[in-house]
C-alpha cells in the first residue's frame, strides 16, 4: 500500500521587503510550477491570475499545493474537488455550491464564506481559524480534526455531521445548529453562543466550558 503525504507550505512574495504569502505560478499550459512569485498585492495582472486559478480548479479533480490567498471566488462549483496542502487564507467565497468537497492539510484562515452550500464535505486536518461563516450549510459532512478556533458563524448549519476532535475555541456562534452531530472530543472552550442547538448530539463526550442548548 502506498501512502501520500501532502504538506502545506507557504512561499514568501519575491517583492523586496514583503513578507506576505506568494500566490502560485502557472506555465503556458495552465499547470502549477515553482518560480519567483508575488503576493496578490504585488501581482501585476490579478485578473489573469484569477482566471488561471478558476481554470485550474475547473479542469482538475485533484488540486495539490495551490496558493491563492486573498482571492474572491463567486458563483463557483467545487463539487467532487479534492484539495491537498492548499492556501486559501483571507479568501472570500460567495455563492459557492458543492457536494463532496474534500480538503486535507489546507488553510482557510480568516476566509469569509457567505451563502455557500458545502453539504457532504469531507475536511480533515484543515484550518478555518478566524474565518467568518454566514448562511453556510455543512450538513451531513465529515469535519474531523479541523481547526475552527475563533470563527464567527451566523445562521449556519453543521447538522448531521461528524466533528470528532475538532476545535471551536473562542468561536462566536449565533443561530447556528449542531443537531445530531458527533462531537466526541470536540472542543468548545470559551465560546459565545446565541440561539444555537446541539439537540441529539453527544454533548457529554464533548469538551465544553459552558452550557449548551440541547433543545
Amino acid at each position: 500500500m502506498t501512502y501520500h503525504i501532502y504538506m502545506f507550505s507557504e512561499e514568501i512574495c519575491s517583492e523586496t521587503g514583503c513578507n506576505k504569502a506568494a500566490v502560485s505560478c502557472f506555465d503556458e499550459n495552465g499547470e502549477i510550477i515553482r518560480g519567483n512569485s508575488y503576493c496578490l498585492e504585488h501581482l501585476k495582472d490579478k485578473d489573469t491570475f484569477l482566471n488561471q486559478v478558476r481554470n485550474y480548479i475547473q479542469t482538475h479533480e485533484k488540486i495539490i499545493g495551490l496558493s491563492c490567498p486573498g482571492l474572491h471566488f463567486s458563483d463557483m462549483d467545487f463539487s467532487e474537488k479534492k484539495f491537498y496542502g492548499c492556501n486559501f487564507q483571507h479568501c472570500i467565497f460567495t455563492n459557492v455550491h458543492s457536494e463532496n468537497f474534500r480538503a486535507r492539510i489546507s488553510s482557510f484562515d480568516y476566509a469569509i464564506f457567505a451563502d455557500c452550500n458545502l453539504i457532504k464535505s469531507n475536511l480533515q486536518f484543515t484550518s478555518f481559524a478566524g474565518a467568518t461563516f454566514s448562511h453556510i450549510l455543512f450538513t451531513n459532512s465529515d469535519l474531523v480534526h479541523n481547526n475552527f478556533c475563533g470563527i464567527r458563524a451566523a445562521q449556519s448549519s453543521f447538522d448531521d455531521s461528524d466533528l470528532y476532535n475538532s476545535r471551536f475555541i473562542r468561536a462566536k456562534l449565533e443561530n447556528t445548529s449542531f443537531r445530531n452531530c458527533n462531537i466526541k472530543k470536540t472542543c468548545f472552550y470559551e465560546i459565545e453562543e446565541k440561539n444555537c442547538s446541539f439537540k441529539l448530539s453527544n454533548t457529554r463526550e464533548a469538551l465544553l466550558s459552558t452550557e449548551v442548548n440541547e433543545e
